[in-house]
C-alpha cells in the first residue's frame, strides 16, 4: 500500500556524508542587513591555524526562527538532564587531556 503524503508535509533526504556530521567548537557569527552568516570551526589545541567545516547562510527572519528553536531545545535538553554548565564555568586544560609536549 503506498503511503500518502499530508499536505503541507516536507520530504527532507539527507546524503551519508552530510549525516556524518561535521564537529565544531568554535561559532563565528556575522551579519549584514540582509543575511546572518555562521562558521563553524574545529579549533584543535597547538595548532595555529583552524579551517571553517560549514558556513550556513540565513535570512534575519530565519535566524531568529533558528535561535528561538535552538533555546526551546536547550531547554527541554535541561529539563531531561540538568543545567548545561558553560564553559566559563569549566577550566579546561590546554592540553584536552591528551600527551603534553616535550622538547
Amino acid at each position: 500500500m503506498e503511503q500518502q503524503q499530508q499536505p503541507n508535509q516536507l520530504n527532507i533526504e539527507i546524503s551519508e556524508e552530510v549525516a556524518e556530521g561535521s564537529y565544531a567548537n568554535l561559532a563565528i557569527i556575522t551579519h549584514s542587513h540582509a543575511e546572518f552568516v555562521i562558521d563553524f570551526v574545529n579549533v584543535m589545541p597547538g595548532t595555529p591555524k583552524s579551517k571553517v567545516k560549514s558556513r550556513i547562510i540565513f535570512t534575519p527572519q530565519h535566524a531568529k526562527r533558528f535561535m528561538k528553536a535552538l533555546t526551546e531545545n536547550i531547554s527541554r535538553y535541561e529539563a531531561a538532564n540538568g543545567a548545561i554548565k558553560d564553559l566559563e564555568d569549566i577550566q579546561l586544560p590546554l592540553n584536552f587531556g591528551g600527551p603534553t609536549a616535550q622538547a
